[in-house]
């Protein structure tokens, strides 16, 4: 069968281009509550990456079998059977983590960004574009989820992982309360929407790309011009 995507661009959209935290602004409820401490944040990445990426793939493969009355339901039991399959495998190697991500474990069954790719993407296409579409989108959430993590740990609590600055920084309590999430949430928002537009600032618009660059003959080159000084 042949991919409607390739499988470079599903990975790497959902990287930063179309990172389902910072930029779609999916899963945000998993997002602040448990990104008070790194382990937490990392352990829930990866275990909605390990998710994401199962779905997409069993998804992708019965896409032609699963009749159209059906298909949210039928979405949905199989991502609940690799959520329990996750939850077995933290509740028996590790309990602490298993206990701290509590209901949030449970929920990544419906959560929107694993919904919303077996809706998308994975039902639309092949397996291997689905699976790097999933591998990409699981790792942007946990990049998202660790950068989140790190910073309200370290100002909150002190540490990073657990292991402590020392006496010598007072840790601010705000960090790890409710409200501190939304604030690191926005700021890193804010601090990703400034660095894309950045680099879209920087990008030449050239005349190549134009589909009247043979018709505007000598004014080809002035425009091009006119580009680069806008970009300057």
């Amino acid at each position: 069968m042949k991919e409607k995507v390739s499988c470079l661009a599903a990975f790497t959209k959902g990287l930063i281009k179309e990172n389902p935290v910072l930029v779609m602004l999916l899963g945000t409820c998993p997002t602040l509550a448990i990104t008070t401490m790194a382990v937490n944040g990392l352990g829930m990445g990866l275990a909605t990456t390990f998710v994401l990426v199962c779905s997409n793939v069993v998804i992708s493969l019965l896409k032609n079998y699963i009749p159209k009355q059906v298909r949210l339901p039928s979405f949905i039991v199989i991502i609940a059977g690799f959520v329990t399959f996750v939850s077995f495998i933290l509740q028996s190697f590790l309990p602490d983590l298993y206990s701290a991500l509590g209901v949030f474990l449970s929920l990544i069954t419906v959560n929107c960004i694993i919904l919303g790719r077996a809706e998308m993407f994975a039902s639309k296409n092949g397996v291997a574009a689905s699976l790097m579409d999933g591998l990409g989108m699981g790792l942007g959430f946990t990049g998202a989820l660790l950068i989140m993590s790190i910073i309200r740990e370290a100002l909150g609590l002190g540490s990073v992982f657990g292991l402590s600055f020392g006496s010598w920084f007072e840790p601010i309590g705000f960090f790890v309360m409710p409200a501190g999430g939304f604030f690191v949430f926005g700021m890193v928002i804010a601090l990703v929407n400034v660095l894309t537009r950045y680099q879209i600032s920087r990008k030449k618009i050239g005349c190549a790309s134009c589909p009247h660059a043979a018709a505007c003959g000598g004014e080809a080159v002035a425009c091009e011009a006119e580009a680069e000084k806008e970009g300057a």
